[in-house]
């Protein structure tokens, strides 16, 4: 049974990639949208394509071989504008490396975009 969305899409990429898929298809959502979005922005993975079934629909996501680790945060943690490092230090393996994704009020977005707009929000995803 699955209850939480995010977890459920970020262990079926982390796992597609540790085996050499290149593709794999995931359950459809808008906030798993957007968050692929942040992902194909920094390239991290290639195209995406929304596949209706009737129930729901899915989205089967091209994989690059770049991701090491992709992982939902919970509980969502709320970060402020000036908290960002506290969190790349425990969700990231170095600083630089890897991208934090959270939804604001301004969309979801990748935590380095929310530095340079100096605003704070949700924590969503971690990707490295």
């Amino acid at each position: 049974m699955q209850h939480d969305i995010l977890s459920d899409v970020a262990s079926a990429i982390t796992n597609a990639e540790r085996v050499g898929k290149p593709f794999v298809i995931v359950k459809a959502s808008n906030l798993v949208k957007e968050i692929l979005k942040v992902m194909q922005k920094y390239e991290y993975i290639g195209e995406f394509e929304y596949i209706e079934d009737g129930r729901g629909g899915k989205i089967k996501i091209e994989l690059l071989g770049k991701i090491n680790k992709c992982g939902a945060v919970r509980p969502r943690f709320s970060v402020k504008k000036d908290e960002f490092e506290k969190y790349e230090r425990r969700f990231l393996p170095a600083v630089g490396f890897g991208i934090l994704i959270l939804t604001t009020s301004r969309g979801v977005m990748a935590h380095e975009e929310a530095k340079k707009q100096g605003i704070g929000g949700k924590l969503l995803v971690y990707v490295y």
